[in-house]
């Protein structure tokens, strides 16, 4: 459970369990039958007692509200709700991983130097790092002749 024990005692947030599923059914506007339904779908998967009864969170409780929304208001279907709700999960956990990668870039930026690498073409067209100012090592000696074009005039 994810409540906040504070100096007057419990104080659940939006995460933790707390409404059976009477109450839940009632503050979402439907019948318990549904919620067991949507539970049964996989729509709103509610925690469970250790004797099996279903308790709801608040966050629990607005998604049922969405789904109801969805299915009532847009005329969406059950199995189009659940993907809905797939991909906005997905889109979910990838903004998190957006954000995990953006802290480590940034974290890497402040330890690397940004102008200590530049990238360069090598003799044969691969992409070759270089240190800013240089340029890629040549495979052959590099000759000391000097080679003058004189256009005919």
């Amino acid at each position: 459970m994810n409540a906040v024990l504070g100096s007057g005692g419990f104080a659940p947030d939006d995460a933790t369990p707390v409404f059976v599923i009477s109450v839940a059914a009632q503050l979402a506007g439907m019948h318990a039958q549904t919620l067991r339904q949507y539970d049964r779908l996989g729509l709103v998967s509610p925690s469970r007692t250790r004797g099996g009864g279903r308790r709801y969170s608040a966050r629990d409780v607005t998604l049922l509200r969405e789904v109801q929304r969805l299915s009532q208001d847009e005329g969406v279907s059950l199995a189009g709700i659940q993907r809905i709700l797939d991909l906005e999960n997905q889109v979910q956990a990838l903004r998190a991983r957006v954000t995990e990668l953006r802290a480590e870039l940034d974290a890497l930026g402040r330890v690397i130097d940004p102008g200590s690498r530049v990238f360069a073409a090598g003799l044969a067209g691969e992409v070759v790092a270089v240190r800013a100012g240089q340029r890629p090592m040549r495979s052959v000696k590099a000759s000391g002749a000097l080679v003058v074009w004189r256009p005919r005039g």
